[in-house]
């Protein structure tokens, strides 16, 4: 890409970040003029009525006339607009024909007092919406702007938006990390809250990763830049919880689709109110008229409309301040339902590196034995190899042995010369075939049948050691996969292991089947069968190999330290490496749900009630508004504990 490229895409990013900013600051502006518009409308009218008797009716009337325009201004021009541009009535169509039939049949305190609540509970409206935006204003406002960069030995404060990869920045003790980077000097302690949801400092030193965002807290380091600063893990996260806000779940889909139909039906009967009694029952005229006024007030759906997106929103708020960051409400809605969940194993299940379990020599000591295989093992860049270093470094393997003619036979082991032996070091196959019987009692067969893989070693004598090595589970899988059986959820690990191994893993993690010696198309396969058994399921992996599974799960779920593919693949990402957050986010999920139904029954029941009475003549014009308002309120109110 060259630098004028490299300049577009940044000013791209950049804009995009102002304009989400700026969309921000509007809307925040927006609740606090519909606040204050609220609050205004509602002491002209205050002010009218305690001078009913005053006043004259020319003026009390014109102090009315103002609480409707300054209270209703802005919901009227919404839904004016919206009915044009989508082609539909809508919920402030019929508040607004209420407020003007009220006022027409002489009803102008009442009318007026519909305006001031509905003026209300748009202002608390706007403001769930601010609140769960405001997540992600704060955490934009925690990537620095600016960068120290170290060049040609000098330093320079640069935008953040000018760091390339390979730049060398300095970031002191108490400042941000201003974009994804490796330490290369220097060690400290960071605070990964904004990235990970956990407020425990993680310790860093040369060589480990550090994330934008994320705090430098108590010793300076020199890193090396990764990723260009609208790259970072740290502008994915706001991309995504952006993207999952301005995405509706099937409930508000449906309710949305609903609520056209449903404002033309109740003008329809309230057209007819307004005569049929009238002739069919001999109420006057004015007790028909104020009844249909009262109907359309009850009947209006504000609170039903109301009952899922602000739950929904502070849901999703919610989980990214935890380190669950949902893709949208379609796929925090479905977790409650999963039935069955498949599992990758390496980096998923377990810790994704290899480590030694058991070591046994035939002839000479250990240490001696272990500081040549370490040395061998130096030279070879293999994962088994690395693990078998960092055993010996752990057991106080000092000595660097000369290690001579090395030669690393791919998929096998090496052969090297110290100390004028020849050794070998790798497969059972590679060094002897019948390594695996040159044990007593059977130990290679018992290691292997526990999901280890053995690494044998051998001189120009025959076999002298064995070294076993697991890929260890990760502490908290266990205690993660216990919590879903209990939750009735099937449990199944997809992996590329062996089948000794795959069952050896299952049955630690406490799994209720597996399958082994998968490829990537033989995972999408088993989740297309899982999906025949069960109605929802879900994958978790972290590699390129888990995307197609991810792709075709009803539900995909990567961990946050898995590969760019996983983590734009998946619906769900646990930002931190935490398999019970997937339990997390599954009870978050069903609180949401269970909001929601809460809050569209109670409408439900409201709006019923109102129009049962309104109908009986036990109920008034103000107190259907504060009835209809009040429910309304009450569930846009109830949605936002989720935000706790």
């Amino acid at each position: 890409m060259t630098s004028e490229a490299k300049a577009m895409e940044t000013s791209k990013h950049s804009y995009a970040a102002q304009q989400s900013t700026h969309s921000f600051s509007v809307s925040n502006i927006k609740q606090h003029a519909e606040l204050i518009a609220a609050l205004f409308s509602g002491i002209l009218i205050l002010i009218a009525w305690l001078g009913g008797g005053m006043l004259s009716n020319p003026a009390e009337i014109t102090l009315y006339v103002i609480a409707f325009i300054i209270g209703g201004f802005a919901k009227a021009r919404e839904g004016i607009e919206d009915t044009i541009a989508e082609k539909d009535l809508n919920v402030e169509m019929l508040m607004i024909f209420a407020a003007i039939g009220s006022a027409a049949i002489g009803y102008w305190t009442e009318g007026a007092i519909l305006i001031f609540i509905f003026a209300m509970s748009g202002a608390l409206e706007t403001y769930t919406m601010n609140k769960s935006q405001r997540e992600i204003s704060s955490l934009m406002d925690l990537q620095p702007e600016e960068a120290l960069r170290i060049h040609n030995g000098t330093e320079e404060v640069v935008h953040v938006s000018e760091l390339a990869i390979n730049d060398t920045i300095f970031v002191k003790a108490g400042e941000r990390v201003p974009s994804d980077g490796e330490i290369i000097k220097g060690a400290t302690s960071m605070d990964e809250a904004a990235i990970t949801g956990e407020s425990v400092p993680v310790s860093k030193e040369i060589g480990a990763e550090v994330f934008a965002g994320t705090v430098n807290i108590n010793g300076s380091i020199t890193v090396k830049i990764t990723k260009p600063a609208h790259e970072t893990l740290f502008q994915k996260i706001v991309q995504l919880v952006q993207s999952a806000q301005s995405e509706k779940s099937p409930s508000q889909l449906f309710i949305e689709r609903f609520e056209g139909t449903y404002v033309k039906v109740v003008l329809l009967v309230v057209g007819l109110m307004m005569f049929v009694p009238h002739f069919a029952f001999g109420w006057t005229w004015q007790e028909t008229i104020y009844r249909a006024m009262i109907l359309l007030v009850v009947a209006s759906p504000c609170a039903l409309v109301a009952s899922i997106m602000p739950a929904t929103l502070s849901a999703i708020s919610n989980g990214a301040r935890n380190g669950i960051l949902f893709k949208g409400g379609v796929h925090l809605e479905n977790l409650s339902h999963l039935q069955a969940i498949a599992f990758d194993k390496t980096g998923t299940l377990t810790n994704g590196k290899p480590e030694v379990t058991d070591v046994r020599f035939r002839k000479g000591t250990e240490q001696e034995m272990l500081a040549i295989v370490t040395s061998m093992e130096r030279e070879s860049n293999h994962p088994l190899a690395q693990a078998i270093v960092r055993y010996g470094e752990e057991k106080g393997v000092t000595e660097h042995v000369e290690v001579n003619e090395m030669t690393d036979i791919s998929g096998s082991g090496v052969t090297a010369q110290v100390n004028g032996t020849q050794y070998k070091i790798g497969k059972a196959a590679f060094v002897g075939a019948d390594a695996a019987h040159q044990f007593e009692d059977g130990l290679a067969h018992t290691l292997a049948s526990e999901g280890k893989t053995l690494t044998f070693i051998a001189d120009e004598h025959g076999v002298v050691g064995l070294i076993a090595l697991k890929d260890t589970i990760r502490t908290e899988t266990k205690k993660a996969i216990q919590s879903l059986r209990k939750a009735g959820i099937y449990t199944v690990m997809l992996t590329g292991d062996h089948e000794a191994t795959a069952k050896a893993i299952a049955k630690e993690c406490g799994i209720n089947n597996y399958v082994a010696e998968c490829l990537p198309e033989d995972k999408v396969h088993e989740v297309k069968r899982l999906r025949e058994s069960f109605e929802n399921v879900a994958m978790v992996g972290d590699g390129i190999n888990d995307a197609p599974a991810l792709a075709t799960a009803n539900v995909g779920v990567a961990m946050g330290e898995g590969t760019d593919v996983a983590l734009e693949t998946a619906d769900v990402v646990l930002m931190k490496n935490e398999l019970p957050k997937i339990t997390n986010a599954i009870l978050l999920s069903s609180k949401m749900n269970r909001i929601v139904k809460q809050n569209v029954v109670f409408s439900i029941a409201v709006i019923t009630l109102l129009i049962i009475s309104n109908f009986l003549h036990v109920l008034n014009l103000p107190l259907g508004v504060v009835g209809h308002e009040g429910s309304t309120i009450l569930v846009i109110l109830n949605g936002l504990r989720l935000l706790r």
